[in-house]
């Protein structure tokens, strides 16, 4: 299936690490051009040159989307590079929080970083990219959310607040944007076979139940419909799908990549 990607000027958050690698790569593929959007480019620049050397128009934008002015001028080196704004912004920045501690024992200076990170970067972001996309009617805004923004978690409180936030700010912005020919959608993935998880998430399961790291990446596996982890090539094809006219009459939604956890 054609995607009709090529050319097209796409705009990725957090795009070297993890999931961010998968979707930039993916987007790649396509024949997409690409700006990457990272606070630290050097360790970005690795990717971004890998990418140059296979004919891939890409330019590394400096950018802590925390900061709205940086966005701004982000959009702003973008439209110098390329000739107009992103036809497609994806957020894939992000952070984790606090992990295993109870709301009561979070501090509010934790509380706070995570919620700038994951909803007020989206939020700087998207504000940047919005006038151009409305003075052109069209656009397309991914961003990529989590599971534990659909369900609650404990231990993990912080993150599923702001994930919680960050599809408020989806949902409201998407009505706002409609009559502009712009579609805003969330992906959101749950538990992701990689680094993390095999070096962090499994480890601790079987340290503290007393099994394998194996039997513990499979008891994650059964919490799930469809019995297994999700890959980030999972989450990057679901973002190739939103960012593409094949989703063309989705707005507001959002789009669980998690085996079936979230939503059954």
């Amino acid at each position: 299936m054609d995607l009709m990607l090529n050319k097209k000027i796409i705009a990725i958050t957090g795009p070297s690490k993890g999931m961010g690698d998968a979707i930039t790569r993916a987007f790649a593929v396509e024949g997409a051009r690409l700006a990457l959007l990272a606070r630290d480019i050097e360790a970005v620049s690795v990717l971004e040159k890998e990418l140059r050397d296979q004919g891939i128009d890409v330019v590394l934008v400096a950018c802590d989307i925390t900061k709205s002015d940086q966005c701004e001028q982000a959009v702003a080196r973008i439209r110098e590079t390329f000739g107009d704004v992103p036809d497609v912004l994806v957020n894939v920045a992000g952070g984790s929080g606090p992990v295993g501690k109870s709301g009561a024992d979070t501090t509010f200076e934790e509380f706070e970083e995570i919620v700038r990170l994951n909803m007020s970067g989206c939020f700087n972001t998207m504000r940047a990219v919005m006038p151009g996309m409305m003075a052109r009617r069209s656009g397309k805004i991914v961003n990529v959310g989590g599971t534990f923004g659909m369900r609650g978690k404990a231990g993990r409180m912080a993150y599923s607040a702001s994930k919680w936030g960050l599809r408020g700010i989806t949902k409201s912005m998407a009505l706002e944007a409609g009559p502009y020919n712009i579609n805003i959608n969330i992906v959101a993935p749950g538990m992701v076979d990689g680094q993390r998880f095999r070096t962090k998430v499994c480890p601790d399961m079987a340290a503290r139940l007393g099994i394998s790291e194996e039997e513990a990446a499979q008891r994650h596996a059964e919490d799930y419909a469809l019995q297994r982890i999700s890959t980030a090539q999972d989450i990057a094809d679901a973002c190739l799908f939103m960012a593409s006219d094949r989703s063309r009459q989705i707005t507001g939604a959002d789009l669980p990549v998690d085996g079936g956890w979230a939503a059954l």
